[in-house]
């Protein structure tokens, strides 16, 4: 893991294997047993582990374009700027956001308080469900998870889009077609999965509003939650 891509590639790939334990082996139980319950408790794991590696998944996604834009814009300082401290410390602070941010969304939900016999329309315990299930006010949950969602999602999307219009900028300014052609095939597994990722979840949580969208929403979200994190390897498996 000398280069930096394939340190992050490494990471990405933990984080899938994470993500993807945290939700799938309950809903094999599920089926095989026909029993679609959990307790409270564990609601609250799945959920923290859910939160915490979606949001790693974000942030992963956009260092992984800040380095793609750093190999392409500036090819000369790329070791020097991608230095492993810098790999290092950015997985770091992902992982602390991550770890903070999903923390403080559980919390939230342990203040709240729930009647007995309740049924979440989905088929793991997602934060914006549970939370319409509850006999409290909801308020100060929905203030949390909307600034959280506009903060940590919509910021990290926002790197990746400047970065990908710095990198498209610089491909155009390339004179010859064969190096746009190798300067544009380094960034396209990279831009497939973050178009996967982001294009699923962005169906999946406008739509996840109302509770008539559940039965949708939920089968959307096999995509982002099971499907995508199996593509990952095949994507980068076969561009290498």
């Amino acid at each position: 893991f000398h280069s930096p891509m394939y340190f992050f590639l490494s990471n990405l790939s933990l984080v899938d294997i994470c993500f993807t334990s945290t939700i799938v082996p309950k809903m094999l139980v599920n089926i095989q047993t026909q029993s679609k319950v959990i307790t409270y408790a564990g609601c609250i794991t799945q959920m923290y582990f859910f939160i915490l590696f979606v949001g790693l998944d974000n942030f992963i996604l956009t260092v992984m374009a800040y380095d793609r834009f750093v190999a392409i814009c500036h090819p000369l300082q790329y070791t020097v700027i991608m230095n492993p401290q810098l790999c290092g410390l950015l997985v770091l602070v992902s992982w602390i956001i991550s770890v903070l941010n999903s923390l403080l969304q559980c919390l939230m939900v342990l203040r709240l308080s729930f009647c007995t016999a309740l049924e979440i329309p989905h088929f793991f315990c997602e934060l914006n469900q549970v939370v319409q299930l509850t006999c409290s006010e909801t308020f100060l949950n929905d203030m949390v998870m909307y600034f959280s969602a506009v903060l940590l999602a919509g910021g990290p999307l926002a790197g990746i889009l400047c970065s990908y219009s710095k990198i498209v900028s610089t491909i155009r300014a390339i004179p010859s077609a064969q190096g746009k052609h190798k300067a544009f095939s380094t960034c396209v597994s990279h831009l497939s999965v973050v178009s996967l990722f982001y294009g699923t979840s962005l169906g999946v949580y406008p739509s996840s509003a109302g509770t008539h969208h559940s039965q949708s929403s939920a089968t959307a979200s096999v995509m982002y939650t099971v499907v995508i994190p199996m593509l990952n390897p095949l994507i980068y498996s076969l561009r290498n």
